[in-house]
Parts: structure tokens; sequence; C-alpha cells
């Protein structure tokens, strides 16, 4: 039996996105005029990958840092690392929980449950005197993206928010799932044998996470595609959200 074949493609042609961008006209009108319209039965399903910034932009979640009053504590933290106190403190609103905040980096715990570097606040690719803020919540944008794509484009859509987060112990970034939206995050091999005949106890394989992953090997940083195709990607009736892959508390050693 032939192993099965991914193909991610990155999708061109979609333009800078502004608040009030509607991302999915956006996405369908460069999907149908690229290359990868008629190269697989239309019939065939496919995951979106799309940058959780150019969500975030869309959907207006910018802040104005001419708007923005430090507090004493952003003020102070700033002074000492040479930042600016307005994205401190942006930082800081966007926190449930400060895990560190030394050398001039701070880590949070965010309102939605991810543990990341500032918050997800990003100044990089935003209009001059804003930052960008992670959207309100990932899974429901996911799910609206959706089920406008796979209207628009009439097969099947799986969808995939992504965002660079830095981890524990290991120097880089890399993608991971936000929102997800039309398949499992996991792949749950716990049950099965392994080829010693070994019974597997604890392999849950982060799948949305590792499709983001790859789809940031097309997509870039500088490169200016927001969005990768993925095809030929299997098991995408199953449903599940990208708040499944946040860790829970009672289960995190490291809390």
């Amino acid at each position: 039996m032939a192993a099965p074949t991914i193909r991610i493609r990155g999708l061109y042609g979609i333009p800078e996105v502004l608040p009030g961008t509607n991302l999915a006209d956006e996405i369908i009108k460069a999907f149908n005029s690229c290359k990868v319209r008629g190269e697989n039965n239309k019939r065939d399903p496919i995951i979106l990958v799309v940058a959780q910034k150019v969500v975030s932009k869309s959907e207006g979640r910018l802040v104005h840092l001419d708007r923005v009053i430090p507090s004493v504590q952003a003020r102070k933290w700033a002074r000492k690392y040479q930042k600016d106190p307005r994205i401190v403190e942006v930082v800081l609103q966007q926190a449930s929980r400060v895990v560190r905040m030394e050398r001039g980096i701070i880590i949070v715990e965010t309102h939605h449950g991810y543990v990341c570097a500032n918050g997800g606040v990003d100044a990089s690719n935003a209009p001059c005197g804003t930052v960008v803020l992670l959207p309100q919540d990932p899974d429901r944008s996911a799910r609206r993206l959706r089920r406008r794509l796979a209207r628009g484009l009439h097969r099947p859509v799986a969808v995939v928010i992504s965002d660079s987060f830095g981890r524990p112990w290991r120097l880089g970034i890399t993608n991971v799932a936000l929102g997800v939206a039309g398949l499992s995050p996991f792949i749950d091999c716990r049950g099965q044998v392994d080829s010693y005949g070994r019974l597997l106890q604890a392999t849950l394989i982060a799948v949305a996470d590792e499709l983001a992953a790859a789809a940031e090997l097309v997509m870039g940083k500088t490169s200016g595609i927001p969005v990768a195709v993925i095809e030929g990607f299997v098991g995408l009736s199953a449903a599940g959200t990208g708040k499944d892959l946040i860790r829970p508390e009672k289960e995190d050693l490291f809390r």
C-alpha cells in the first residue's frame, strides 16, 4: 500500500487585510484564481491554515497605542528594559496570570489559556502606532471561516488558525493551532499496539499543531502569504477545537 501524500501550498493573491475585510471572500477569490483549483477533485476535502494575524486584523483586534495609559508597573518595567510602556501595558491587560517577567521578557497566561510571550500582542505587520491582539475566540473565528469557505468553495473544508509560539527548553519558534474547526486536533493512538505488540498508553498526537507547523514552511513570516492549503490529509470528519489542545490545570506539572 502506498503511503499517503500530503500537499501543502501557499495561497497567493490575498491583499492587505484591514479591519472589516471579508477574509473568507478574499481567501475564496485567491483560491479560485490560483493553480490549486482544478488540479484535484473539487469534492476532495482541504485544510486551510490561516495566520492569526490576518484573522485578528479582519476582526478589528487592533490597539492604538496613543490611547493606552501605562500603569505604574508597566512604566517601571519598561524603563528598566528600554521597552515601550504602552505595549507593556497592553500585554499585562491580556494576561490572566503573569508567569515570568525577567530579562526583558514577559511570559503570561492569556484569558484564552495560552501561555506565551507578550500575551500574543504583536507589533509586526501592524499599522504604524498599533499592536495586534489575538482573536477574542479563535475557535469561533475558525468555525465562522469554515462555514463561509465551505459554502463559497463548494467542498469540505477544515480551518486551522495558527500563530507562532516559543517553547520551553528549546530555541526558536514554531507555529501552533489556536483555533480549529472541521477536524480533530488529535490523532489518538492510545489503545493501539506498536510494531512489537506493545500497547500504546499515552500517545496522543497534536496533529493540528503539526499541520500548523508544516504550513508555516510555505507561509513564512515576511513573504506575505497568510494562508496555506493542505490537500490529501485524511480524518476531517471528526470534531474538535483548538481549546482542546490546552493542557488542563490539574495535569500541568509546571504550574
